[in-house]
């Protein structure tokens, strides 16, 4: 399928047609990004999507020692840092 660029203010846009964005998943806001020289239009991920089930396997693993604690200090922490 081939569209045609149309004048927008200073850009350049193109309609897409109803069927395609059905077939894609398409909602109001997408994402674009280049890769190998080609525009990707994709469905925007809600900010922080994934993040409750990498938690709950996080959590499943019973790793969560505390990592500062281990953390060596420096000049800064031994003459800035006030508790």
């Amino acid at each position: 399928m081939k569209a045609r660029l149309i004048g927008i203010g200073n850009s350049r846009g193109f309609r897409i047609p109803r069927l395609l964005i059905e077939q894609c998943g398409l909602d109001k806001t997408v994402e674009l990004r280049v890769e190998n020289n080609r525009l990707v239009i994709s469905s925007a991920r809600r900010a922080r999507h994934g993040w409750d089930d990498a938690f709950r396997v996080a959590s499943a693993s019973l790793d969560d020692e505390l990592l500062l604690e281990k953390a060596a200090s420096n000049e800064f922490d031994r003459k800035e840092w006030q508790w």
